[in-house]
């Protein structure tokens, strides 16, 4: 058996990944054990995990990948001041000392920690391998979806220069086919828009999709004629007079707060109408500049099937779009599509295109297991280590635990639901999630305010059984990576009164939208996940005993985590953030744990504190 070390490092998101004969087998993202979110450190935890994963030690590996190409990410730096010089020589002087001490001589530093993690000595290590970044983007795409040829588009902030790239992936293959180049960047774009109604770039841009339906695109015609040079081809390019990302350390400037009327709004800060309308703007933008490119590459190409990946592919809205409007048979994400997903990129990309290996596709199964690539514990472990942290609880066989949480939630209890392997990827699709009825016209505010501590306009997800999608949503086909968005069925929804029909804004919060309005966002819409038997069996099984208690195939799945928490790794960690929300059971395993019979948590004063809001 063959084995091959992925690893994405020192930006944002670092991870590992472990392939086995060309199959993810293992993989991680570093926050989930270091608990700081986007952690960008050494994966040291994460590759741990990956080799604790395998039989054999590392120098037993054909080869370590990594998934950019630093010094072509120097030479964008560099090449990026002197275009801009003088500007931009504050920001420069803050990245020369990490660039000079470190990122240069990235291959050394890499080596030596391989040789901290695995005992060896540095001449002992595999062969380190570097992919460039939108490279390893397409490999996790392609490489990854169960499509034998397709068209692949990567979309992001910026790798070394690419910001936006299209390829050509068939068997064993991917041919680039063009590029735009930084500072040229649809992910930054977005982002700028994301810092200037307040929210926390590289993580508030979900935030930003959210709370677009609330608005108005009063402002769409500006950022087309103003800030982007849009071709009827989808190429752009942007305006950087109203720009700082490229020179400076904020993303926006005087000219383009000037262009919207007022200055960025301060984070926490009350939300204004002004704010909504600027984010649905930068959705409807978005959204036209994804779907002509997506049209280009599918005439350009003449392929029925896309693969996409990097960070804008998280955009679950535009994704919807692509599948309905962009005359495409099939549509497949990658399901860590952002910098975390570079680390099974790169190491695919090794498997296939430097090592030469064929690709064994069927047309219908992907190569991502269902995301459930994580660490799991037995029952025996996960009771012990609840034991230890004082934990009360009963231990249930499957007939007996699946039954008794639907009925929980059924009574409108939340669940902290936590079994099998953790996800890959910023979603929780049913192995580290937090459940509730999405019949209950109260759950959504109280699952925002009272569990995740975040702001009330954020939707809530449904997971739905794969074989009932089609009777709840307008979608005939599985989404398992909650990666796209569909209207809920007509016959589900609610009409607007003439009364309601008046409102805007937040005003529309509580208005019902459909029999599930606990997952009906205002648009009638909702981002669905697909759950299936052969990738989620307990899950699957849950959600099918809440059918036959209520008949409603659809259960609210949200992360387990609080804002700012990495979703939860460990059962302590699954326990402390149990204990700290408002969640009324915890099922670990097998173990169900009642809030009411808890103890106290001791030592838990300053735990709001320890995550930096997003």
């Amino acid at each position: 058996m063959r084995r091959i070390l992925g690893i994405s490092a020192y930006y944002h998101d670092s991870a590992a990944a472990l392939l086995e004969d060309g199959i993810p087998k293992a993989a991680a993202q570093e926050e989930r054990f270091s608990r700081k979110k986007h952690d960008a450190r050494f994966p040291r935890a994460a590759i741990r995990y990956c080799l604790d994963s395998t039989d054999v030690p590392l120098d037993a590996f054909d080869s370590v990948v990594f998934y950019d190409k630093p010094l072509l990410k120097f030479e964008r730096l560099l090449e990026t001041y002197l275009t801009y010089a003088p500007r931009g020589f504050r920001s420069f002087l803050a990245a020369m000392p990490v660039w000079l001490k470190e990122k240069l001589y990235l291959k050394s530093l890499l080596r030596q920690e391989l040789a901290k993690i695995s005992g060896l000595p540095v001449k002992a290590l595999p062969p380190l391998l570097f992919t460039e970044h939108h490279q390893s983007h397409a490999a996790s795409a392609f490489f990854a979806s169960p499509f034998p040829k397709a068209a692949v588009l990567c979309l992001d902030g910026v790798g070394e220069w690419a910001t936006t790239s299209a390829w050509l992936g068939e068997g064993n293959r991917l041919e680039p086919l063009w590029q735009i180049d930084f500072p040229h960047s649809l992910g930054l774009l977005y982002s700028a828009f994301t810092y200037y109604t307040g929210f926390k770039v590289n993580s508030g841009e979900y935030k930003v999709m959210g709370l677009a339906p609330y608005g108005q695109p009063r402002y769409v015609d500006r950022i087309l004629e103003t800030l982007v040079d849009l071709k009827p081809d989808g190429t752009f390019r942007l305006n950087m007079d109203y720009f700082d990302y490229a020179m400076g350390l904020a993303m926006t400037n005087k000219r383009f707060h000037a262009l919207f009327e007022g200055p960025p709004r301060q984070p926490e800060t009350r939300l204004t109408q002004r704010d909504m309308d600027l984010a649905r703007s930068i959705q409807d933008a978005t959204e036209e500049i994804v779907l002509r490119l997506a049209r280009t590459v599918r005439r350009e190409t003449e392929n029925e099937y896309l693969c996409l990946a990097g960070g804008v592919a998280l955009n679950c809205v535009a994704n919807g779009r692509i599948l309905r409007e962009g005359g495409f048979r099939d549509l497949w994400i990658q399901p860590a599509a952002g910098d975390a997903g570079g680390a099974i990129g790169a190491a695919l990309a090794a498997w296939h295109q430097y090592a030469g290996q064929p690709r064994q596709v069927d047309g219908r199964t992907d190569r991502m297991r269902g995301t459930f690539l994580g660490p799991r514990f037995d029952n025996t472990e996960a009771g012990t280590r609840l034991a230890q942290m004082g934990a009360k609880a009963m231990l249930l066989t499957d007939d007996a635990l699946i039954p008794r949480v639907a009925q929980l939630l059924a009574e409108e209890k939340v669940v902290g639901w936590f079994q099998g392997p953790m996800e890959f990827g910023p979603r929780a699709l049913g192995s580290r999630s937090i459940l509730g009825d999405p019949r209950s016209p109260a759950m959504q505010k109280m699952m925002n305010l009272k569990i995740k501590y975040r702001e009330s306009f954020r939707p809530f997800a449904p997971s739905v059984l794969a074989e009932k999608v089609a009777e709840n949503f307008d979608l005939d086909q599985p989404s398992p990576y909650m990666l796209l968005v569909a209207k809920v069925r007509p016959e589900r929804c609610i009409p607007m009164t003439s009364e309601q029909q008046t409102l805007f804004g937040l005003d529309l919060l509580n208005t019902p939208r459909s029999d599930l309005p606990a997952i009906t966002h205002i648009d009638y819409s909702a981002r669905i996940q697909t759950v299936h038997a052969d990738t989620n069996p307990r899950y699957h099984a849950l959600l099918q005993a809440f059918e036959v208690l209520t008949g409603c195939a659809v259960l609210v799945n949200t992360s387990f985590n609080v804002r700012g928490e990495p979703i939860v790794c460990t059962p302590e960690d699954a326990y402390r953030c149990f204990m700290r929300t408002e969640m009324d059971y915890l099922v670990v395993e097998n173990h169900l744990l009642a809030k009411a019979e808890q103890p106290a948590l001791p030592d838990d004063r300053t735990w709001m504190q320890e995550f930096e809001l997003d």
